[in-house]
Parts: structure tokens; C-alpha cells; sequence
């Protein structure tokens, strides 16, 4: 047998032939004309060296080694059909894999919306990477993965932004600071106190310190720390003070309390990126379909900036 000379189309018509029992039956289902099927057939018994129907009771029947052919060409083309199933899926999105790199502060937000993706979409692999703003450049600038999320967003020459949550940076205290009953509070009051900050670099930090320039202001002592839970633990020990996204702050903070600082608080907003010179997987892409659906069902409606519509038609733009 020359399997070269096989073909998807000839396994297809001798499957059409023997489940029909008939040239004519089989062409009228394929929407062949019947001497294409017949030359089909002649083509396809050259390239296996066998006979491969016979006529029996009026019917075209396989013999033995076209009973055998039938079952192969079966077991091919259920095969392929189950490619192109996966296929469909996987251009839909509901298959496949994506990465997404984010700075420390988001773990505490996008948990909310791959929790429920995940569950709708338990076929797609998703690999999250989390580190400090420095090492998610490190990864962006390499095109390490599919999608980023950072509050303050790196030059975007070479990616497209997408808005999806207010990020509002409030100053805290641990609860029984002598400020902690007033109704409003000047940043002036507390600049003597000690501040507890992430590294320089950090986009907390920098919105912070930027923050403070405008006002004219200067902080006073600092401390640095390693991550935001262990300023939060800092400041409920009494160590300092900080500057921290709200979302870092537990639903329930007995240990700390919001100061009603003027002007703040700083407002900054989570953002998805993708690079426009990097080929966008089709469960990335899905992923954010499925953000800016369900975006309302996944965070507290005062946190809401759903503007992914337009990162979607921008991207939909670059394919």
C-alpha cells in the first residue's frame, strides 16, 4: 500500500460509500456527482492493493480488508473531528493556556476575577507570576507573558491599557492614633512620624512620593519594608505609618484604622497590558472577554472602572 497517495477525501467518500451501501446515496450525501465517487474509489483500491467492496444482497459491502480500511479511516477521521472540536474551543477561548505577570499589591484583587474564570473555564491553564514592580518590567520587557497587571503602567510604545479597577491609596494608622478620631487630617501632622515604605520603585511608593511633591511636602523618617502585609503588620504594631492601597486592607482591620488625610486618597487604577509585538494566545484573549462581562459580579461596585471594551477593540484592531 502507498499511504502517499491517501488522502482525507478518499477515507471520506469510502466511509460515505459503505455507511450508504451505495454510490449514488454516497455522492448525493457529499454532494458529488456519482463518476467522482466512483473515480474516488478506483483511486483510493490502486493505493491500498486490495479490494476493498464488494456487491452483496444489492449492497456494496466491505470485504475483509475494506472492513479493516473502514475501521481506520473511522478512527482517523473521528480523530480529526475531535481536532476541530478542540479547535473551535480553543479560538473561542475555553482551551489553551495563558500567563499573566503581576506586581505584589494585585494579588490581593485578581484571585477575585480568576476564581470564577477558572471555574467557568476549567480547560485553560493559567500560569500567574507575581514579583515586585522591577521584576514584572524584567518579565514585560522580555515578553515573558501574555498579559501584565500594574497600577502604574510601563512606557506603552510597545502595549495597549486597559483600565479595570480603582486602586486608592489611603494613609493608615493603628487604631488609637491620636488622629484617629478627627474628621479631617493634614498630611502636615503626620510628616514627623515615621513611614513605613515598599522599595524605591515600588508604584505605591512613587505615587506617594510624586504625591507629596506636589503638596510640597517631605517625609520625614522612613522605614523600609518587603511587602505590604508586613507594613500592615508594621503599622498595627505601632511601628509607623503608610500609604497603602485599600485593597491591601482586609475586610475587617481591627488592628488599623483608615486616617481621613486631605487630598487623599491618591487615586490610581489597576490596568491590564498586553504588548502590541507579542501574539496574544486565544485563552488570553478569552480571559478578558470574561473580565469585562462578569467585572461587576467579581469586586465591590465603589472599586468599578470597567474600561476593557476599548482594550478589547483595540486589540481586535491589531489581528
Amino acid at each position: 500500500m502507498n499511504i502517499r497517495h491517501l488522502t482525507f477525501r478518499l477515507l471520506q467518500v469510502y466511509v460515505a460509500v459503505v455507511r450508504s451501501g451505495s454510490v449514488s446515496e454516497a455522492a448525493r450525501r457529499l454532494h458529488l456527482t456519482q463518476p467522482t465517487v466512483s473515480q474516488q474509489l478506483k483511486r483510493l483500491g490502486e493505493a491500498v492493493g486490495e479490494a476493498l467492496l464488494e456487491t452483496r444482497q444489492g449492497r456494496l459491502m466491505p470485504t475483509e480488508a475494506g472492513s479493516e480500511l473502514y475501521r481506520a479511516s473511522r478512527e482517523v477521521l473521528g480523530r480529526f473531528a475531535d481536532f476541530e472540536d478542540y479547535l473551535e474551543a480553543l479560538r473561542g477561548g475555553e482551551r489553551g493556556r495563558f500567563s499573566v505577570a503581576l506586581v505584589n499589591t494585585a494579588q490581593y484583587v485578581l484571585p477575585r476575577l480568576l476564581g470564577p474564570y477558572s471555574q467557568a473555564f476549567p480547560d485553560v491553564d493559567v500560569t500567574v507570576h507575581i514579583g515586585n514592580r522591577r521584576q514584572m518590567l524584567t518579565r514585560f520587557e522580555r515578553q515573558e507573558d501574555d498579559l501584565y497587571v500594574f497600577s502604574h503602567p510601563p512606557s506603552l510604545a510597545h502595549a495597549v491599557a486597559g483600565r479595570f479597577l480603582r486602586n486608592p491609596l489611603v494613609a493608615v494608622a493603628p487604631r488609637g492614633h491620636r488622629l484617629a478620631g478627627r474628621d479631617a487630617v493634614a498630611m502636615s501632622e503626620l510628616l514627623e512620624e515615621r513611614f513605613l515604605l515598599r522599595e524605591p520603585g515600588s508604584a505605591t511608593r512613587m505615587l506617594f512620593e510624586s504625591w507629596l511633591q506636589e503638596q510640597g511636602l517631605s517625609l520625614g523618617p522612613t522605614l523600609q519594608m518587603a511587602s505590604n502585609e508586613a507594613i500592615r503588620v508594621g503599622v498595627a504594631s505601632h511601628m509607623g505609618l503608610a500609604v497603602l492601597s485599600e485593597h491591601v486592607l482586609p475586610p475587617e482591620h481591627p488592628d488599623l484604622v483608615i486616617l481621613p488625610v486631605a487630598g487623599l486618597p491618591i487615586e490610581s487604577h489597576w490596568q491590564f497590558i498586553v504588548r502590541r509585538d507579542r501574539r496574544l494566545s486565544h485563552a488570553a484573549l478569552g480571559f478578558l472577554r470574561f473580565a469585562e462581562g462578569h467585572l461587576d459580579e467579581c469586586v465591590e461596585p465603589r472599586f468599578l472602572c470597567n474600561e476593557l471594551n476599548a482594550l478589547l477593540a483595540g486589540l481586535e484592531r491589531l489581528t
